[in-house]
């Protein structure tokens, strides 16, 4: 960042912009491929292969992605005074609600692993709007800045 001087909070801006966009698609498809895996007999290769694509989503993008947006995220509400912000408390609060819901799909990645999910494909298409309802008010906090 000292290479960059003031074009710093630009340049972290994106890529916090990018993690984000990284941290959603994931969280939009892991409940997807839950809903599917739900449907699936245990012990089947096709359960096996869900169990494969569910880790690396989670271990390689979601993971990775959500601890990038926190750590440029807290850096960029710092650099900027957006701590201050009434909106950006409300922001706050989704996004840690949004890290909650990750670590309930990191939960529910777990029990698919070990063949002990007891929740049923209606659930995870549930659960797969949840992130998206949580971006819509995020999205509107940073963008419109409402208070």
């Amino acid at each position: 960042m000292l290479l960059l001087g003031d074009a710093a909070y630009d340049w972290v801006k994106a890529v916090h912009v990018m993690a984000v966009i990284s941290w959603m698609a994931g969280m939009l498809y892991l409940p997807r491929l839950f809903v599917y895996h739900a449907e699936t007999e245990i012990g089947t290769q096709q359960s096996e292969t869900f169990k494969v694509m569910e880790r690396r989503l989670l271990t390689l993008i979601i993971n990775p992605a959500m601890i990038i947006t926190w750590i440029l995220g807290l850096w960029l509400a710092w650099q900027g005074g957006w701590y201050m912000a009434p909106w950006f408390h409300v922001k706050f609060a989704l996004v840690f609600v949004l890290s909650g819901v990750h670590g309930y799909l990191s939960s529910a990645l777990r029990a698919f692993a070990e063949d002990r999910n007891e929740r049923c494909a209606r659930h995870w298409r549930i659960m797969n709007e949840v992130p998206a309802l949580l971006m819509v008010g995020i999205v509107i906090m940073v963008i419109v800045k409402p208070f």
